[in-house]
Formats: structure tokens, C-alpha cells, sequence
């Protein structure tokens, strides 16, 4: 536990434990009333992550792909009005501690906490035998504020992070970033590809060295972020079917801009599916259909703008 530093000014915090992963709507409730307890208790707010998830020391194989890299994950958080993001390394033996082992090391050990908010799905300890029947207990005997928010929904289901993962691998980006209630990053670095795009009038960034999830094999609509300014994008996910390619890429065409993207960090913000990929007979059909392609993704950000 000594891997984690907690300043001074942040002991007496008032905390909320969890993965985070997405910082999405069902989040955003969460913080809302942590905040609101902070406010009360007059004390700051601070969310406390674990890296890696904890299934990836427990069961490898059952690792959920990642909605947001640890640097977005802090960055929402931080936009959303937290005082301070807190990652705990996760490893064996901090998996093996009781739920009360983990309440005494950790809540009060390491952030001799003041209040807690947590959701009804809260689990703590070995096994996750912890519940938040047991939080509430162990909070009232040592005089911590505790409050369980009700999972927040679309009127529909619960808002979560497995939600979005099977909307994203179903091409449904739309409904995703309903629930994010923002756009979808992915974010790679540009490497140079077979520039097959640059002879029929659409250059694209080739992506590598994503770290997060990747919606199913399509033709999407978004922004890419080139020195602080946004450009219209259409982005590709998957093989050209076309050009007989088996190996998955991510092309991305900026509508409008001309310019070296080479080495450069590109982060791209997914609004919406456009159709699946497809396989032409010829190139002339291929660039009418990204010409129809693009327009479709200059009217979509025009009307997100709006």
C-alpha cells in the first residue's frame, strides 16, 4: 500500500472506490452526490481507480477492454468536478485482504476517509466478499458518512460499462455515446500505411497502438483533433474488402485538411455508425461511396455543432 501517496490536505476526504471505466452517465450520478456529501461534510472529494482491473490479476482471460485510457479516465474525473483521482495498484495481496483488511489499510489507513458513496453494486475484499450492506456497517462503527446512490438508467436498463462494451461491439456508437453522454475516443498514433487512399482523393491516418476498445467492423462518423482545432471525420474499422485485405485497420479521413499527421498523437471522437464495411467491384464505386461517405460525416458534426 505504501505504492499510493495521499497528501496531507486530501486525508478526511470524502471517497468513492471503483473502476470508472467509461466515466459515463451511470457514473456521473455517483459523482454528483459525492460531491454533494464533500459540500456537506466540508471536506474535498477525491475517486480512488484501480490499475489494472482487477480481473486482469484474477481471471486474464474475463479482462473487459478498456472505454477509456488511465490518463482520459483522470481527466473526466477531474473535469467532472473531483478533487482528485487517486489510482490503487492492484496485486495479489491487495486482492487477498478481507473486506475488513481493505476497509482498515485502505479507507482508513490510506485516506482516513470522512464519507463514502458508493453504488448498490459496490463489492469489496477477497472474493468480493464485501457488500455494501458490509460498507455500511463498517462505516457507522467508526462514524463515516456512507451513502448508496441508485443506479442511474436511460429508462430502459441500467447505465454501465458492459452496456456501452456490447452497444460498441455492435456497431450501435450512437447508443453508446447516448449513455457516455459525450463522443467515444480512439486514440492512436498515425503510421504510414499503403497511401492507396492519397490516389483516389482520400488520404487517411492510419492508427496503431490503441489501447481501448474498438466498435465492430465498420465506417463511422466523428472528429479528429489536429493541433487543437477539429476536423470532420470518417473513420474506417476493419479490412478492405475491396483491395482483398484480411488485416485490421483504422483509416481516418479528415475532411478538408491537408497536411503531414505522420508520428503525431490523433484523438478521435466517434458520433455515430454510418454503415458496414463493403466490398466494391471497382474504384470508382468505392469513391463514390466515400464521397457520399464524408458528406454524410460533415452534415452529422454540423448538426452535433448546433
Amino acid at each position: 500500500m505504501s505504492e499510493i501517496h495521499v497528501p496531507e490536505s486530501l486525508r478526511g476526504a470524502c471517497i468513492s472506490i471503483g473502476n470508472f471505466d467509461g466515466v459515463h452517465r451511470g457514473h456521473a450520478s455517483m459523482l454528483h452526490q459525492l460531491k454533494v456529501l464533500a459540500t456537506e461534510l466540508c471536506v474535498p472529494s477525491a475517486v480512488v481507480t484501480f490499475d489494472p482491473h482487477p480481473i486482469a490479476i484474477l481471471r486474464p482471460e474475463f479482462t473487459p477492454p478498456l472505454l477509456t485510457t488511465r490518463e482520459e479516465r483522470r481527466r473526466l474525473l477531474l473535469e467532472s468536478g473531483i478533487a482528485a483521482v487517486f489510482v490503487l495498484p492492484v496485486s495479489t495481496s491487495l486482492l487477498q485482504l478481507t473486506p475488513e483488511q481493505f476497509f482498515e489499510q485502505v479507507v482508513l489507513g490510506k485516506f482516513h476517509a470522512r464519507g463514502m458513496v458508493e453504488g448498490p453494486n459496490f463489492h469489496f475484499g477477497r472474493d468480493r466478499a464485501g457488500s455494501v450492506d458490509t460498507l455500511q456497517t463498517l462505516c457507522h462503527n467508526v462514524g463515516i458518512a456512507c451513502r448508496i446512490v441508485a443506479p442511474a438508467d436511460d429508462g430502459a436498463e441500467m447505465i454501465s460499462s458492459s452496456r456501452i462494451r456490447a452497444l460498441l461491439c455492435r456497431r450501435a456508437v450512437a447508443d453508446a455515446v447516448r449513455l457516455l453522454g459525450r463522443p467515444y475516443r480512439i486514440s492512436g498514433f498515425v503510421h504510414r500505411g499503403a497511401q492507396r487512399g492519397r490516389t483516389i482523393g482520400f488520404p487517411t491516418a492510419n492508427l496503431t497502438g490503441i489501447e481501448t476498445l474498438l466498435p465492430a467492423h465498420g465506417v463511422y462518423a466523428g472528429t479528429a483533433d489536429v493541433n487543437g482545432q477539429r476536423w470532420p471525420a470518417a473513420v474506417s474499422i476493419g479490412p478492405n474488402p475491396t483491395f482483398g485485405e484480411q488485416r485490421e485497420k483504422i483509416e481516418v479521413h479528415l475532411a478538408g485538411f491537408t497536411g503531414d499527421l505522420y508520428g503525431l498523437r490523433l484523438n478521435v471522437d466517434l458520433l455515430s455508425e454510418i454503415r458496414p464495411l463493403q466490398s466494391f467491384n471497382s474504384a470508382s464505386q468505392l469513391i463514390a461511396q466515400i464521397t457520399a461517405d464524408v458528406a454524410l460525416v460533415q452534415d452529422l458534426v454540423a448538426s452535433a455543432n448546433h
